[in-house]
């Protein structure tokens, strides 16, 4: 039986959850240059999905975001590993970072580092690791 409180906190979270995503890419985005990057851009997804466990319930959640979180967090941990190791291929150190300026369509002159190929699997080990210890802490009951 849904009371008034749940119609507000649902409806005030898909726009804060919306919010709280763009927010979480932006720091994904800018962490190679500026403070953020994997790890908080990670935990902000992370504090948007449990909002929507919040606001609705967790097997709705599941029904909407059929995701076994334990598969995001290994694909997040092999993505960092072997970003690390592609270095080895050009004869660098482990975790050597190589970038470039690229002109994009409608975005002109981009910075792209292959730092951000390793601070994708960090967001998804992030992402990853901390659904799957909120989720089952709210399962336990």
């Amino acid at each position: 039986m849904m009371n008034s409180r749940d119609v507000v906190l649902q409806t005030t979270s898909q726009v804060t959850v919306f919010i709280i995503m763009t927010f979480s890419g932006f720091l994904f985005l800018a962490g190679h240059n500026n403070p953020g990057g994997g790890f908080i851009g990670g935990l902000m997804s992370a504090a948007a999905l449990v909002l929507l466990a919040l606001a609705y319930d967790l097997k709705t959640m599941r029904q909407a975001l059929p995701v076994n979180f334990h598969y995001v967090t290994a694909t997040g941990l092999l993505i960092a590993i072997f970003s690390g190791m592609g270095s080895f291929v050009f004869g660098a150190p482990f975790l050597s970072q190589a970038y470039d300026y690229f002109t994009l369509p409608l975005l002109g002159e981009v910075e792209l580092a292959t730092a951000m190929i390793f601070d994708l699997g960090v967001y998804l080990a992030v992402v990853g690791v901390t659904m799957t210890i909120i989720l089952s802490i709210g399962e336990d009951r």
